[in-house]
């Protein structure tokens, strides 16, 4: 087996692994009932309103953990579970996107030059893989390395995301205990959350590193 195939099943493992960490961890948390009994959607409105930002929205989507901010809309999305739920996941989930909109608001650094270079790493996505399998057909391999450079925008794009994940989770930890909706208990469970969510991003990184190695060995074969 080529190097070539044994990164590519290593990266698929880490995919997996990082999958498998998060669910588990959000499993077990959707499970456990916070004390104060404050729902997602109560927990993102009051953080909200404490640090001025009356204007963002909070309503429900579809979906399983596709919550998210719009900062376009100003509106923070929820899916039903969180929204509506009274637990330590929905806590933390809930109040993690909220320190988006915060990061927002405050114009944090990392977020507004990780939204910079999103349309080019968007582009490099599409094109990339695109411009790669035109080179194997034509034999050309300097469109292969020019294929790897337009992927390799996107992992610019997903190393500037670790930052802003890790910032965001930060926020919502201290919400959480300093705003009283978790004990120390419940605190550590959502600790727990927020760190195996955070993880998939650098397993995102590490696979997306591992790529690009595939395919630079790929291309020096070719040489």
């Amino acid at each position: 087996m080529g190097y070539d195939y044994l990164i590519f099943f290593i990266s698929i493992g880490i995919t997996l692994l990082a999958q498998a960490f998060v669910t588990t961890n959000y499993n077990k948390y959707k499970r456990v009932e916070t004390k104060s009994q404050k729902s997602g959607f109560e927990v993102a409105r009051q953080i909200l309103d404490e640090n001025g930002l009356n204007d963002v929205y909070v309503v429900e989507t579809q979906g399983t953990l596709s919550d998210h901010y719009d900062p376009r809309r100003k509106t923070i999305r929820l899916s039903k579970d969180i929204f509506h739920g009274t637990t330590v996941a929905a806590n933390a989930v809930a109040a993690h996107e909220v320190g988006h909109a915060i990061q927002h608001k405050e114009g944090y650094s990392p977020l507004k030059i990780r939204n910079m270079i999103l349309p080019l790493a968007n582009l490099g996505s599409k094109l990339g893989y695109i411009v790669i399998v035109i080179s194997f057909i034509a034999g050309i391999t300097d469109l292969l390395w020019l294929g790897i450079g337009l992927i390799a925008l996107m992992l610019l794009f997903q190393l500037l995301t670790l930052p802003v994940e890790f910032n965001a989770s930060s926020r919502a930890k201290e919400k959480l205990k300093t705003m009283g909706f978790l004990n120390e208990t419940e605190s550590t469970g959502a600790n727990n959350v927020l760190t195996a969510a955070a993880l998939t991003y650098v397993a995102s990184v590490l696979t997306a590193l591992l790529e690009i190695l595939r395919l630079v060995l790929i291309a020096r074969s070719d040489d």
